[in-house]
């Protein structure tokens, strides 16, 4: 396989690599991703961004042939994927992976549309997903963190290659059309940095849900594409960095799974703030800290953290998910960073916008992305500290299934009913055994909100 050029060695494994040869732990991950997946995406049905999105394509819809998950609403597998990935990503509470992408929100959209238009099995779905991470992970990493730092979102422009590789391999492509559709995707991949704290953000992986998905159509109808899309002094890699490393994409592959290196949220925005979160809640609840009592709160973070989350005035609960200082001072006065914390209100909420005011940042290149010191003092002059080394939900200290489940109740609790939710979680640790793949989504569907 050393032997190919990236793009074609990639297409060959994604072709030849077997379900059954995948181990016990990249499956269970799978499963975990699932879940974590779904209970993002129905939480955020509802959400104004969601039916925006829906409210733009539904006219336009093709047969209803996929479902908008956590609504009634059936569309098109191209339009639902669309819409499923805007909704699964919005929250900032979906999957991560240790080091660049969110790697559900781009795929599962497009797979599951697939599986309800083209019946698959369980493990036949699975084994798509594993696939499709590996293929946008090691194609993102081939580019990281260069290309993340001259202000393309890596979820929108890696995450293509994920749901193409995806859809590609339950469409059974031969290793020409696989090559094809890693090519189509290269030539759609986009998303700009800029749109964070927007609408947008969201729909860059619903983008690539999307086009990762037509991607795989045309290819396997014989739309053609450059077979060195990747590699080529003109491809992806080249152009969208300046230290490409084409060894990444294929070193390992088939023994090394990329998926197990994913981490879950416990709070509803970006990771490079959640250790902030932990230290402030701990200390929060440690000393029974009234946020009137506190005088000033100094956090000392990796130098992404002002640069991703410095808004210090949100003015709506998108651009809040983007503020540490808003993260850190909803957390105190709620005890909690969950979707709640982030939406208008509590964005505008006096005691919130009163205390984020008190919220100071001291870099230190020294300090981890997924680190944080946290010096808070009171008026009364007393001093509290903590350093989390790492956040909850992290490789180090990752949520367990038991978390992973509380989450998916707490995010579905008021789309679905109770049963409803046991079954989805039921189905989606058991997804291996399943028939009919199709039944995951046709089970996360709920009837649509009364007009207003």
């Amino acid at each position: 396989m050393s032997a190919l050029e990236p793009t074609r060695a990639l297409a060959r494994y994604l072709v030849q690599a077997r379900g059954e040869d995948l181990p016990a732990a990249v499956r269970h991950e799978a499963a975990r991703a699932l879940l974590n997946f779904m209970g993002c995406a129905i939480g955020a049905s509802r959400h104004a961004t969601t039916g925006r999105a829906l409210a733009a394509v539904r006219e336009f819809a093709g047969p209803p042939q996929a479902t908008v998950l956590g609504r009634g609403e059936r569309l098109d597998c191209l339009n639902a994927a669309l819409v499923n990935g805007i909704s699964a990503h919005v929250l900032d509470f979906d999957d991560t992976h240790a080091q660049a992408i969110h790697p559900s929100a781009p795929v599962w959209p497009a797979l599951l549309a697939c599986s309800e238009w083209r019946r698959v099995s369980g493990p036949e779905l699975l084994n798509a997903f594993v696939l499709a991470v590996e293929a946008e992970e090691r194609v993102g990493l081939s580019v990281f963190p260069e290309h993340y730092q001259a202000g393309w979102h890596i979820t929108g422009t890696a995450g293509m290659f994920g749901a193409a590789a995806g859809v590609g391999r339950l469409l059974r492509l031969d290793e020409q059309r696989m090559a094809w559709a890693l090519g189509i995707a290269a030539t759609q991949a986009s998303g700009l940095q800029e749109m964070f704290g927007s609408d947008c953000k969201s729909l860059h992986p619903g983008r690539a849900a999307q086009g990762g998905m037509t991607a795989a159509l045309l290819a396997a109808a014989g739309f053609t594409s450059s077979e060195r899309a990747i590699e080529a002094p003109r491809g992806f890699g080249h152009v969208l960095s300046t230290k490409f490393d084409p060894a990444v994409i294929t070193e390992g592959l088939g023994s090394r799974y990329e998926l197990l290196s994913n981490m879950y949220k416990p709070y509803a925005c970006g990771l490079v703030v959640h250790a902030a979160i932990d230290g402030c809640i701990e200390l929060s609840r440690e000393h029974g800290l009234a946020p009137d009592a506190i005088e000033a709160v100094e956090l000392t973070v990796s130098p992404l953290v002002p640069r991703l989350t410095g808004n210090p005035a949100p003015r709506t609960g998108l651009e809040g998910k983007f503020s540490v200082f808003h993260a850190v001072a909803a957390a105190m006065i709620h005890g909690a960073a969950g979707e709640a914390q982030f939406n208008d209100a509590c964005v505008n909420d006096a005691r919130v916008v009163a205390l984020r005011a008190r919220v100071s940042l001291k870099v230190d290149e020294r300090i981890g992305r997924t680190e944080a010191r946290v010096a808070i003092r009171t008026r009364d002059g007393r001093v509290f500290l903590a350093h989390v080394p790492h956040a909850l939900g992290t490789l180090a200290r990752p949520m367990s299934e038991r978390d992973l489940e509380d989450k998916f109740r707490a995010l579905a609790a008021d789309v679905l009913p109770e049963p409803r939710i046991r079954n989805l979680i039921d189905l989606c640790w058991t997804v291996e055994k399943l028939d009919d793949a199709g039944a995951l989504a046709r089970a996360a569907a709920a009837p649509a909100p009364a007009p207003a």
